[in-house]
Protein backbone atom coordinates (compact mmCIF):
# COMPACT_ATOMS: atom_id res chain seq x y z
CA UNK A 1 0.00 0.00 0.00
CA UNK A 2 0.81 3.50 -0.61
CA UNK A 3 2.15 5.29 1.78
CA UNK A 4 1.73 8.95 0.23
CA UNK A 5 -1.57 10.87 0.04
CA UNK A 6 -2.23 13.75 -2.68
CA UNK A 7 -3.85 16.55 -1.28
CA UNK A 8 -7.25 16.10 -2.38
CA UNK A 9 -7.51 13.12 -0.75
CA UNK A 10 -6.14 14.53 2.30
CA UNK A 11 -8.37 17.28 1.97
CA UNK A 12 -11.52 14.98 2.11
CA UNK A 13 -10.34 13.34 5.15
CA UNK A 14 -9.14 16.84 6.93
CA UNK A 15 -13.43 17.50 5.99
CA UNK A 16 -14.20 14.53 8.15
CA UNK A 17 -12.13 14.67 10.50
CA UNK A 18 -10.16 11.42 10.28
CA UNK A 19 -6.59 12.01 10.48
CA UNK A 20 -4.58 13.99 12.48
CA UNK A 21 -1.95 16.47 10.24
CA UNK A 22 1.00 16.98 11.38
CA UNK A 23 3.49 20.11 9.94
CA UNK A 24 7.37 18.81 10.23
CA UNK A 25 8.35 21.66 7.90
CA UNK A 26 12.62 21.80 8.40
CA UNK A 27 15.68 23.47 6.56
CA UNK A 28 18.95 22.47 7.50
CA UNK A 29 20.87 25.15 8.68
CA UNK A 30 18.13 27.34 8.37
CA UNK A 31 15.11 28.65 10.48
CA UNK A 32 13.75 26.50 13.14
CA UNK A 33 10.69 24.34 12.11
CA UNK A 34 8.52 25.99 14.76
CA UNK A 35 9.15 29.62 13.04
CA UNK A 36 8.18 27.92 9.25
CA UNK A 37 5.27 26.64 10.86
CA UNK A 38 4.23 29.85 12.38
CA UNK A 39 4.08 31.71 9.22
CA UNK A 40 1.83 29.44 7.86
CA UNK A 41 0.56 25.42 7.60
CA UNK A 42 -2.31 23.06 7.14
CA UNK A 43 -5.50 23.90 8.94
CA UNK A 44 -5.60 22.38 12.18
CA UNK A 45 -1.90 20.97 11.48
CA UNK A 46 -0.26 20.20 14.81
CA UNK A 47 3.71 21.20 14.82
CA UNK A 48 6.21 18.11 15.61
CA UNK A 49 9.63 19.77 15.61
CA UNK A 50 12.15 17.17 13.67
CA UNK A 51 15.04 18.19 16.00
CA UNK A 52 13.27 17.95 19.21
CA UNK A 53 10.92 15.03 18.47
CA UNK A 54 12.02 12.72 15.40
CA UNK A 55 15.75 12.98 16.84
CA UNK A 56 17.62 12.56 20.07
CA UNK A 57 20.65 15.35 21.09
CA UNK A 58 23.92 15.27 18.34
CA UNK A 59 26.93 13.26 19.41
CA UNK A 60 28.93 10.19 18.50
CA UNK A 61 25.45 8.35 17.47
CA UNK A 62 25.46 11.52 14.69
CA UNK A 63 23.84 14.69 14.21
CA UNK A 64 20.17 13.30 13.93
CA UNK A 65 20.01 9.92 15.97
CA UNK A 66 16.65 7.87 16.95
CA UNK A 67 14.75 9.90 19.67
CA UNK A 68 14.42 9.15 23.13
CA UNK A 69 11.18 6.71 23.16
CA UNK A 70 9.79 8.60 25.81
CA UNK A 71 10.32 12.28 24.46
CA UNK A 72 8.78 11.38 20.70
CA UNK A 73 6.06 9.71 22.85
CA UNK A 74 5.34 12.65 24.80
CA UNK A 75 5.76 15.05 21.78
CA UNK A 76 2.99 12.65 19.81
CA UNK A 77 0.56 12.86 22.51
CA UNK A 78 1.08 16.39 23.00
CA UNK A 79 0.10 16.57 18.93
CA UNK A 80 -2.90 14.75 20.08
CA UNK A 81 -1.93 11.16 17.93
CA UNK A 82 -3.45 7.87 19.23
CA UNK A 83 -2.69 4.99 18.97
CA UNK A 84 -5.39 3.62 16.12
CA UNK A 85 -5.81 6.85 14.35
CA UNK A 86 -4.54 8.08 11.15
CA UNK A 87 -1.70 10.59 10.74
CA UNK A 88 -0.46 12.44 7.69
CA UNK A 89 2.26 14.45 8.20
CA UNK A 90 4.03 16.97 5.58
CA UNK A 91 6.69 19.67 4.95
CA UNK A 92 7.35 22.41 2.99
CA UNK A 93 7.77 20.34 -0.67
CA UNK A 94 10.25 17.49 -0.83
CA UNK A 95 9.10 15.34 2.01
CA UNK A 96 12.30 15.65 3.54
CA UNK A 97 11.66 15.87 6.51
CA UNK A 98 7.98 14.05 6.37
CA UNK A 99 10.15 11.09 5.21
CA UNK A 100 12.00 10.98 8.27
CA UNK A 101 8.55 11.42 10.55
CA UNK A 102 7.31 8.28 8.36
CA UNK A 103 9.80 6.36 9.20
CA UNK A 104 10.33 7.18 12.99
CA UNK A 105 6.84 7.04 13.46
CA UNK A 106 6.94 3.11 11.60
CA UNK A 107 9.71 2.72 14.01
CA UNK A 108 7.70 3.87 17.20
CA UNK A 109 5.23 1.38 16.19
CA UNK A 110 2.05 3.76 14.76
CA UNK A 111 0.26 1.61 12.12
CA UNK A 112 -1.37 4.18 9.84
CA UNK A 113 1.15 7.02 8.99
CA UNK A 114 1.25 8.60 5.33
CA UNK A 115 3.02 11.58 3.69
CA UNK A 116 1.32 14.32 2.07
CA UNK A 117 3.31 13.88 -1.59
CA UNK A 118 4.90 17.26 -2.30
CA UNK A 119 4.24 18.85 0.58
CA UNK A 120 2.67 22.18 1.62
CA UNK A 121 3.49 23.21 -1.84
CA UNK A 122 1.76 20.90 -3.75
CA UNK A 123 -1.42 21.38 -1.17
CA UNK A 124 -1.21 25.25 -2.29
CA UNK A 125 -0.87 24.26 -6.18
CA UNK A 126 -4.51 22.09 -5.84
CA UNK A 127 -5.78 25.62 -4.20
CA UNK A 128 -6.18 25.10 -0.41
CA UNK A 129 -5.79 27.30 2.18
CA UNK A 130 -2.97 27.73 5.04
CA UNK A 131 -3.38 29.14 8.17
CA UNK A 132 -0.88 30.87 11.18
CA UNK A 133 -4.03 29.56 14.13
CA UNK A 134 -2.69 27.44 15.93
CA UNK A 135 -4.98 24.19 17.07
CA UNK A 136 -5.37 23.14 20.79
CA UNK A 137 -6.02 19.33 20.03
CA UNK A 138 -6.81 16.97 23.27
CA UNK A 139 -3.90 14.74 24.59
CA UNK A 140 -3.79 11.56 22.41
CA UNK A 141 -2.57 8.37 24.20
CA UNK A 142 -0.07 6.92 21.30
CA UNK A 143 2.38 4.37 22.56
CA UNK A 144 6.27 4.10 21.23
CA UNK A 145 7.47 0.93 21.01
CA UNK A 146 10.47 1.38 19.67
CA UNK A 147 12.18 -1.19 17.04
CA UNK A 148 9.38 -2.20 15.35
CA UNK A 149 11.14 -1.67 12.11
CA UNK A 150 14.29 -2.50 11.70
CA UNK A 151 16.93 -0.11 11.96
CA UNK A 152 20.99 -0.45 10.71
CA UNK A 153 23.98 0.58 13.00
CA UNK A 154 27.43 1.34 11.73
CA UNK A 155 28.18 -2.70 11.84
CA UNK A 156 25.21 -3.09 9.94
CA UNK A 157 25.56 -0.39 7.77
CA UNK A 158 29.57 -2.35 6.41
CA UNK A 159 28.11 -5.33 6.07
CA UNK A 160 25.57 -4.45 4.26
CA UNK A 161 27.65 -2.84 1.73
CA UNK A 162 29.57 -5.78 1.34
CA UNK A 163 26.47 -8.33 1.01
CA UNK A 164 23.84 -6.47 -0.18
CA UNK A 165 23.45 -2.44 -1.37
CA UNK A 166 24.03 0.31 0.85
CA UNK A 167 22.53 3.17 -0.53
CA UNK A 168 23.76 6.93 -0.06
CA UNK A 169 21.24 9.67 -0.73
CA UNK A 170 23.34 12.45 -0.92
CA UNK A 171 24.65 14.76 -4.00
CA UNK A 172 27.64 13.01 -6.25
CA UNK A 173 30.02 16.01 -4.64
CA UNK A 174 29.40 14.33 -1.57
CA UNK A 175 29.87 11.31 -1.89
CA UNK A 176 32.64 11.36 -3.92
CA UNK A 177 34.78 13.50 -0.96
CA UNK A 178 35.27 16.22 -3.41
CA UNK A 179 33.22 18.89 -0.84
CA UNK A 180 31.69 18.10 2.55
CA UNK A 181 30.15 21.47 4.16
CA UNK A 182 28.96 19.59 7.57
CA UNK A 183 30.85 17.08 8.75
CA UNK A 184 34.44 16.79 9.60
CA UNK A 185 35.68 14.12 6.93
CA UNK A 186 34.52 13.62 3.31
CA UNK A 187 33.67 10.64 1.65
CA UNK A 188 31.66 7.61 1.72
CA UNK A 189 31.13 4.50 3.40
CA UNK A 190 33.18 1.67 1.74
CA UNK A 191 31.36 -0.12 -0.75
CA UNK A 192 27.95 2.24 -0.64
CA UNK A 193 26.18 2.90 -3.76
CA UNK A 194 25.07 6.74 -4.52
CA UNK A 195 22.09 7.13 -5.40
CA UNK A 196 21.06 10.97 -4.87
CA UNK A 197 17.86 11.93 -3.87
CA UNK A 198 17.15 14.04 -6.43
CA UNK A 199 17.07 11.12 -8.80
CA UNK A 200 13.60 10.01 -7.52
CA UNK A 201 11.81 13.25 -7.44
CA UNK A 202 10.03 14.78 -9.82
CA UNK A 203 10.49 18.73 -10.39
CA UNK A 204 7.97 19.58 -8.48
CA UNK A 205 8.64 17.86 -5.41
CA UNK A 206 6.63 14.96 -5.64
CA UNK A 207 8.13 11.56 -6.10
CA UNK A 208 8.55 9.27 -9.08
CA UNK A 209 5.40 6.75 -10.26
CA UNK A 210 6.17 3.50 -9.14
CA UNK A 211 7.49 1.95 -12.42
CA UNK A 212 10.08 4.84 -12.59
CA UNK A 213 10.98 4.30 -9.27
CA UNK A 214 11.73 0.76 -10.10
CA UNK A 215 13.88 1.61 -12.97
CA UNK A 216 16.02 3.87 -11.30
CA UNK A 217 16.54 1.62 -8.38
CA UNK A 218 17.53 -1.47 -10.71
CA UNK A 219 20.11 0.98 -12.48
CA UNK A 220 21.45 0.53 -9.08
CA UNK A 221 21.12 -2.90 -8.46
CA UNK A 222 18.08 -2.94 -6.58
CA UNK A 223 15.35 -5.16 -6.99
CA UNK A 224 12.79 -6.46 -4.77
CA UNK A 225 14.48 -9.23 -3.80
CA UNK A 226 17.85 -7.41 -2.69
CA UNK A 227 18.88 -6.09 0.67
CA UNK A 228 19.31 -2.60 0.94
CA UNK A 229 20.05 -0.09 3.48
CA UNK A 230 20.23 3.74 2.83
CA UNK A 231 22.54 6.25 4.11
CA UNK A 232 22.99 10.07 3.48
CA UNK A 233 24.69 12.65 5.74
CA UNK A 234 22.52 12.42 9.36
CA UNK A 235 20.02 9.80 8.52
CA UNK A 236 17.09 12.23 7.62
CA UNK A 237 17.55 11.58 3.64
CA UNK A 238 18.08 7.99 4.66
CA UNK A 239 14.21 7.75 5.47
CA UNK A 240 13.43 9.77 2.84
CA UNK A 241 15.00 6.86 0.39
CA UNK A 242 13.66 4.62 2.39
CA UNK A 243 10.13 6.03 1.64
CA UNK A 244 10.96 6.36 -2.28
CA UNK A 245 11.72 2.61 -2.15
CA UNK A 246 8.61 1.58 -0.08
CA UNK A 247 6.59 3.55 -3.52
CA UNK A 248 8.60 1.40 -5.85
CA UNK A 249 7.66 -2.06 -3.33
CA UNK A 250 11.13 -2.17 -2.22
CA UNK A 251 11.91 -2.76 1.52
CA UNK A 252 14.90 -0.40 2.81
CA UNK A 253 16.24 -0.21 6.17
CA UNK A 254 17.61 3.14 7.01
CA UNK A 255 21.27 3.85 8.63
CA UNK A 256 20.32 6.44 11.28
CA UNK A 257 23.39 7.43 12.10
CA UNK A 258 24.67 7.85 8.80
CA UNK A 259 27.78 9.33 7.61
CA UNK A 260 28.02 11.63 10.56
CA UNK A 261 27.98 9.01 13.10
CA UNK A 262 30.30 6.52 10.54
CA UNK A 263 33.10 10.07 11.16
CA UNK A 264 32.95 9.90 14.49
CA UNK A 265 35.06 6.89 15.14
CA UNK A 266 38.66 7.55 13.16
CA UNK A 267 38.83 3.81 12.87
CA UNK A 268 36.15 3.38 10.45
CA UNK A 269 37.70 3.41 6.84
CA UNK A 270 36.49 5.96 4.17
CA UNK A 271 36.47 5.65 0.38
CA UNK A 272 36.68 8.47 -1.80
CA UNK A 273 36.33 8.82 -5.64
CA UNK A 274 33.17 7.59 -8.08
CA UNK A 275 30.80 4.94 -7.63
CA UNK A 276 32.17 2.29 -8.63
CA UNK A 277 29.20 1.07 -10.80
Amino acid sequence: MSALVSADELAVLMEHGRVVVLDVQYELLGPPGSELYAAGHLPGARHLDLDEALAGPPGPAGRHPLPDPLALEAALRACGVDDSGEVVVYDQRTSLAAGRAWWVLRWAGHPGVRVLDGGMAAWLRAGYPVTTEVPRPDPGDVRVRPGSVPVLDAQGAAAMARGGVLLDARAPERYRGEAEPIDPVAGHVPGAVNLPMSEVLSDDGTFLAPDRLRRVAAAHGVHRDTPVGTTCGSGVTAAQMALALHEAGIAAIPYVGSWSEWVADPDRPVATGPDPG
